[in-house]
Parts: C-alpha cells; sequence; structure tokens
C-alpha cells in the first residue's frame, strides 16, 4: 500500500510527496483476482473501493491467464454406426472427446456449450455403402432438440466395388450458429439405404497410417483475443461480479485498476 494523506490533512511536503508519488502512478487503486474454477463462468471481486459507478480494468497477469483460449470441442467416434431404418432420423454417437475447453459430450449424441457466442461447427462422415446401386446420406444440424433451418446436406455414394469391398465417402460441412450458453447441438442424419453406414477403419501397420474415426466433429467459438471475454458484468459497492469463458485452469489470475 502506498503512502496517503490523512483525512484531516497533513504538512505541504507530505501532500507533495503523496500528489508526486500518484503522479509517477503510486496509487492504491488496483489489484489482482484469481477467476474461480469448477467450470464457473463468474467471479466475483470484492474490494472496498469499488463503488456502483467504478471504471474497472482488467490485464492478464500470470502464463495461465495470458495463454487463456476460446472455447473449443473436438469429438470423434471409433465404431462404426448403422441406421435404424430408411423411414427414421438417427442421430450420430461420439465416443472419444479428443479436445475440450468450455464444450464437452453428453449422452454420446448432445454437444453442449458452456458460454453463449457464435460458434463453427464442422463434421466430417466417414461414409461407406455396400449396396450394388448407388445410394445417399442425408445429415443435418439440431439445436437443442429442434432441426436447424436450411442446414441439410445430401452425399450421394457410388455402388459398392464387389463384394466385401463397399465404396466410400467423406461428408463434410460446417456452420456457424448462435448458441446461449448450455445450448446443446446434435448431427441428425436419414439414408436411403441402411446399406449407407459410418465406418470406421482401424490402423493400418502394412501401409502406415493412423485410425480412420468414423465421424469427427469439432467446435469453436468465433471470436477476438480470448481476454476480451473477461469483463465487469455487475458492480455495487464493494464488489464487482466477473464474466469470462467456463474455467477449469487453476492460478488464472487477472490484474486490475478501478478508476472512479
Amino acid at each position: 500500500m502506498f503512502r496517503t494523506v490523512p483525512v484531516f490533512g497533513a504538512d505541504q511536503r507530505s501532500v507533495a510527496e503523496v500528489l508526486r508519488g500518484a503522479m509517477n502512478g503510486k496509487t492504491n487503486n488496483h489489484g489482482t483476482i484469481t477467476l474461480a474454477t469448477g467450470n464457473a463462468s463468474t467471479t466475483t471481486l470484492y474490494d472496498e473501493r469499488i463503488s456502483p459507478d467504478s471504471k474497472i480494468i482488467l490485464v492478464p497477469f500470470s502464463d495461465a491467464a495470458e495463454a487463456d483460449s476460446a472455447p473449443y470441442g473436438a469429438f470423434s467416434n471409433n465404431n462404426g454406426q448403422t441406421a435404424t431404418s430408411t423411414a427414421t432420423t438417427d442421430v450420430v454417437e461420439f465416443d472419444t472427446t479428443e479436445q475440450s475447453n468450455g464444450v464437452y459430450l453428453s449422452n454420446t449424441t448432445r454437444i453442449y456449450v458452456r458460454n453463449a457466442g457464435i460458434y463453427n461447427l464442422q463434421y466430417s462422415l466417414q461414409l461407406q455403402n455396400s449396396n450394388n446401386d448407388s445410394e445417399y446420406a442425408d445429415v443435418w444440424f439440431r439445436k437443442n432438440g429442434v432441426d436447424v433451418v436450411d442446414s441439410a446436406s445430401r452425399f450421394g455414394l457410388p455402388a459398392r466395388k464387389s463384394t466385401g469391398d463397399p465404396s466410400h465417402f467423406i461428408g463434410a460441412m460446417n456452420i456457424f450458429l448462435d448458441l446461449a450458453a448450455n445450448d446443446y447441438i446434435e448431427l441428425a442424419g436419414s439414408v436411403s439405404n441402411t446399406t449407407v453406414a459410418l465406418e470406421y477403419i482401424a490402423a493400418s501397420v502394412s501401409i502406415p497410417r493412423p485410425a480412420i474415426p468414423a465421424v469427427i466433429f469439432t467446435v469453436n467459438y468465433v471470436a477476438p483475443m480470448a481476454y476480451s471475454n473477461v469483463y465487469v458484468s455487475a458492480q455495487a459497492k464493494g464488489s464487482a461480479t466477473i464474466s469470462h469463458y467456463a474455467n477449469s485452469t487453476a492460478d488464472k489470475t487477472y490484474a486490475y485498476v478501478i478508476v472512479g
């Protein structure tokens, strides 16, 4: 804490020294705050110098805060999946979380976001057709169980090459969606014939290559630099609410300055 002037004033020299220090940036209206963990999206800042009209400036003050990133997620399925029938809609299943920060998988089909914002959603489907005729698969996005308008794509698959050797096709698409906190996304589809399926292909040793997942689904937040999402969303005398990306990282510390 830097030296201050007593409430009832001080001698001229003391006032001059305190004023000189203030002009050189030696003030007491600052501190640090470490964001709450456990996927918390708000942290309360307590400081008696805060008033309802104060302006609070926040900047990264630790390596973890500086390295903060916007929400993202990558999910895959390392098992094949076959449609129930041609008369029903099936939802794509996932069994692996490749990467996740503020985006998570639930119930094998639902991908949730913890923070509101515009997200880029992208999928890649390893499709196969074991029929002698050409077939197709229609695929689209669902938001909170409701089909997203104009989000469907049709992927045509040629007839199989021979018995036991299906044709293969990659179906890929991306879309931007405006999502609220705790919204979830699903990938739905239907097929012209149940011979169309999602295919998992194991890694090869004879021809070295990694495994081919049946589906890859990625989600990333479309945003400016991450620290711009750390802001004061409410304040009162002596405290302020800091809103931020859902956090599970320790030691994410920000320095703050209170003005007014």
